[in-house]
């Protein structure tokens, strides 16, 4: 769970009964409250360089509002991004929310929830009879703030009321048994990102570890949702094709063998942007992360800006290493895409 040193609260965002608790659980603890007048948040977080003001906003939550109800896309993921929280307690060295989320990344959780739900059934609506499928965790880790949030739970509740709505999340921590016993009808993926030891311990500070993020996915499978595992980043070093069949092994000793839904994978190699290894390097000065620009290819995304990827020989041989054992090692699985 995420403990908070400060909680900032937005204007108007004590109106909401979330909030009205998250500041009545904190208001007696060792936690600094911050009723704001406006909305302007960061200079209420200390810090004078860059490695400060990430590692302060890494312990602020911020309590808001969400007013503007467009759902961003999220390909491949999902059709939208449901907005019920941004950011993320971990300090995984790599993360694009490094740079997504500014100098200052802090937790923001908004209080009006059913607001944020009925946009969404608005957009269930438009596409029906289709599927319509939101992505909880685009820009954010969900997990470490649901017990004085409860959004997934209402999120989660929600879909499971939804016929033609789906929802899916992604989480680096354990703390799901609030989750294990909701009536979710099997319309709720929970996800786990995964990767070997070496890649956790080295560069996902603040996170659980593969052992337990593997133990809350069988929690997940044993209630009935379906599950699935995203192994980001993959990177190559020595020894890692091993490491990662290692991870692949210890997941199929652990699955249940009678899974209602077919597990499914997410396989992302590492890469990086000019602007991001910049701001790593200032974060993280001692980071050995591999951004060598010499070593990977150039290439553009869809959102008009271009990241550095492994070479195609390498990422063909990722492809064909997760395609060849996934197959292998487990029967009832579905690929969602390796890139």
């Amino acid at each position: 769970m995420f403990i908070p040193r400060r909680i900032i609260f937005q204007k108007e965002a004590l109106e909401y009964d979330m909030a009205k608790e998250i500041l009545a659980r904190f208001n007696d603890k060792n936690t600094e409250i911050i009723t704001l007048p406006s909305n302007k948040i960061k200079q209420y977080i200390p810090g004078t360089v860059l490695s400060q003001q990430y590692k302060e906003g890494k312990k602020t939550l911020v309590v808001g509002i969400k007013k503007g109800l467009k759902f961003q896309t999220c390909k491949p993921s999902a059709h939208y991004q449901m907005p019920l929280i941004s950011g993320c307690m971990g300090q995984c060295e790599y993360c694009y929310l490094n740079t997504m989320l500014g100098d200052k990344p802090f937790v923001k959780v908004y209080a009006n929830v059913d607001d944020i739900l009925n946009q969404t059934m608005k957009y269930i609506n438009e596409r029906t009879p289709e599927e319509t499928i939101f992505e909880g965790a685009a820009t954010s880790d969900p997990v470490p703030v649901e017990p004085y949030t409860h959004s997934l739970e209402k999120a989660i509740i929600f879909f499971g009321g939804s016929e033609k709505g789906r929802f899916r999340f992604v989480t680096k921590y354990n703390d799901i048994d609030s989750l294990l016993k909701l009536e979710h009808r099997g319309h709720t993926e929970i996800r786990f990102s995964i990767n070997t030891s070496s890649v956790i311990d080295k560069y996902e500070h603040f996170t659980a570890s593969r052992d337990k993020r593997i133990e809350a996915g069988m929690k997940a499978a044993k209630a009935g949702y379906p599950v699935g595992f995203l192994i980001a980043p993959v990177f190559i070093y020595p020894d890692w094709k091993e490491e990662y069949r290692d991870l692949l092994l210890m997941l199929k000793s652990k699955l249940p063998k009678d899974l209602e839904f077919p597990v499914t994978f997410e396989i992302i190699s590492h890469r990086y942007t000019t602007t991001a290894k910049n701001r790593i390097l200032q974060v993280f000065p001692e980071s050995m992360l591999p951004m060598n620009d010499e070593e990977r290819k150039y290439k553009y995304g869809q959102f008009g800006y271009g990241k550095y990827v492994y070479p195609k020989e390498s990422l063909d041989e990722i492809k064909e290493f997760f395609e060849k054992e996934i197959d292998e090692l487990f029967d009832n699985k579905k690929v969602k895409y390796i890139i």
